[in-house]
């Protein structure tokens, strides 16, 4: 009997000390599903050269406008290109930028909004009206505006799309930071004649490491939005690239009515994607988050 009751006591606090991600997956079942098709389209852009069943750049005018079949599953487009291929090929562009966008753009916010919280006094002032004058325009505009200067390409879309995602990382992340900021252990940092960088790397970023991944996320899904935006309007990636927004580009117009499937299959890529990126965030905010914890 005395066993029993010592099995019933130490059983649930050992579910309850389950592994966390576990836990995450058990709680969270929409992020979990988000998170593993993020692994997919990782595992489709890595595999690209042996999934797909053709060369994505390889024109083949015999084959314009075929619509879905078992030699084309998806059809082919107006240079006779297979549309799959296409696609498989686009998730590369699409994560590539999307995720080297979101880490530098949320990176150096999060740094900018730290650095500000702390500093406080007219660093913090002027950084602040900086910051606000970037929100007043929506992202694709700041986007637009910073491709025009420093021109297209893939390395510098990654750069455009970083920048404009800085003032809206810097805000969340500062508020944080303005939290940790009045922490009494960074009075006693301080005190004991601890440098100013060190507090800030040492001791207040890794305190607002929960927005910073939120805030990650949710610009991973916004990135890969503006890539294919930009790439819609001919500022992004340029031919023969496979990109979702180029493809959506070369079949909005003159052929939507035409060959539907030219559109259709890009379209779905991106709506999956960024909404598995955005349940995914929403996930890990409603995790992360002490104050919508149960």
């Amino acid at each position: 009997m005395v066993e029993h009751a010592l099995v019933e006591r130490v059983a649930p606090a050992a579910r309850r000390r389950s592994h966390p991600v576990a836990r995450f997956f058990r709680r969270h079942p929409l992020g979990a599903a988000g998170l593993f098709l993020i692994f997919v389209l990782l595992g489709l852009a890595l595999l690209a050269p042996w999934i797909a069943p053709y060369d994505p750049v390889a024109n083949d005018f015999g084959a314009m406008f075929r619509p879905p079949s078992f030699r084309h599953w998806s059809g082919t487009d107006a240079y006779g290109r297979d549309v799959l291929s296409r696609v498989i090929f686009g998730a590369r562009t699409a994560l590539v930028i999307g995720f080297g966008a979101s880490l530098i753009g949320a990176t150096l916010g999060a740094v900018v909004g730290v650095v500000s919280a702390y500093f406080g006094g007219k660093t913090d002032l002027l950084v602040q009206r900086l910051v606000d004058v970037m929100l007043s325009f929506p992202i694709i505009i700041v986007a637009l505006a910073i491709v025009s200067i420093i021109g297209t390409g893939t390395d510098k879309l990654i750069v455009a799309i970083a920048l404009s995602f800085v003032p809206r990382v810097e805000r969340v992340v500062r508020g944080s930071a303005l939290g940790v900021r009045a922490m009494t252990y960074i009075e006693a940092a301080q005190v004991i004649g601890a440098g100013s960088w060190r507090i800030i790397f040492r001791h207040m970023a890794p305190n607002v490491v929960a927005p910073y991944l939120v805030m990650l996320t949710a610009s991973l899904g916004q990135a890969i939005l503006l890539e294919a935006s930009l790439s819609f309007l001919g500022l992004g990636v340029s031919e023969p690239t496979a990109a979702w927004g180029l493809m959506l580009r070369g079949a909005a117009v003159d052929f939507a009515t035409r060959a539907p499937w030219m559109a259709i299959f890009p379209g779905l890529a991106i709506t999956l994607t960024v909404l598995a990126v955005n349940v995914l965030g929403d996930s890990l905010r409603d995790a992360l988050d002490p104050r919508l914890r149960t």
